[in-house]
């Protein structure tokens, strides 16, 4: 029998989507793949007017992804299809969801769990808290949009000091620098952000809709001109281009191609992982160019 490892309930439009997975409700594919399904159904849900995302517990909203499931994933060309591919596609879900969202922290929020809420429009955090992009003591980074996401929110340089340093960053400080929107009192988050939602809710339902698609499309085309690539995979290679597959990316930018003479620029092999910024072509122009490669793995 399946766990069921993510909880919804709704109460004056108000839908309180709790992970569910003690102690740290870490991020797992079944996780993941209960929180797709139920994330696309709030958004057809009429009476849906404000989707809420919580942990279960006091310690954390949660931690990141299970570790224990890593090593069945290591396997060359497992990780992206199996969890990264459909993790960015539940986290655009909620980064696209056609309502308000709020991620209420109650406690930390590490990891693929600070890049699930970064997705939410309002982040209300409790003091005392901490938040983090840990990845590189992993050897890894940020795969399911935190590259993005967090950039936009704080900046370039605080960005970068968080995922090249993986400190936890506490939530007082997060709220400074406009990574979280409200800090207050331990144990108070959900409380809180369930005032912030049914304020919402009770407002006018098809301006908050007109408002959530007129910012979506305002960032889409943002993300369509500088085509900052969460996670890139080059797929295949030819005499005359590279697949570079976006990941992590608004899906409107899709997978896109750049020339041979690029990837021996960069020094780039079939299978590497990049973080970077590609620059859509140029009337006449063939393929994408990459403006600037932060990373490969």
């Amino acid at each position: 029998m399946t766990l069921q490892l993510v909880r919804c309930a709704i109460e004056a439009g108000v839908a309180v989507v709790t992970l569910d997975n003690p102690p740290l409700n870490v991020v797992t594919l079944e996780l993941t793949r209960q929180l797709d399904g139920l994330v696309a159904d709030l958004a057809s849900d009429r009476q849906v007017r404000v989707m809420l995302l919580t942990g279960e517990g006091e310690r954390a909203f949660c931690a990141g992804s299970d570790i224990a499931e890593f090593p069945d994933l290591m396997a060359p060309g497992t990780v992206v299809p199996r969890k990264l591919e459909p993790e960015n596609e539940t986290y655009s879900q909620v980064n696209n969801f056609p309502k308000p969202t709020i991620a209420a922290l109650n406690g930390l929020a590490f990891g693929g769990g600070l890049e699930l809420a970064l997705c939410c429009d309002l982040i209300v955090a409790e003091a005392g808290g901490q938040v983090a992009l840990p990845e590189i003591k992993l050897g890894i980074f940020p795969a399911s949009g935190g590259t993005v996401r967090a950039t936009r929110r704080v900046g370039e340089a605080r960005a970068k000091q968080m995922m090249f340093f993986g400190d936890p960053v506490t939530a007082e400080t997060a709220l400074d620098w406009g990574l979280v929107d409200n800090v207050v009192a331990p144990g108070k988050a959900l409380e809180v952000a369930i005032g912030l939602a049914r304020v919402l809710a009770d407002g006018p339902a098809l301006a908050n809709l007109r408002r959530e698609e007129v910012l979506h499309r305002l960032l889409q085309a943002a993300s369509a001109q500088t085509a900052l690539v969460a996670l890139g995979i080059l797929e295949t290679m030819d005499e005359g281009y590279g697949l570079l597959r976006q990941v992590g990316s608004h899906p409107s930018t899709g997978d896109v191609y750049i020339s041979q003479s690029q990837i021996r620029r960069f020094g780039l092999r079939t299978g590497d992982t990049v973080t970077g910024q590609v620059r859509p072509p140029k009337e006449g122009e063939r393929y994408f160019s990459l403006v600037r490669v932060e990373q490969i793995n």
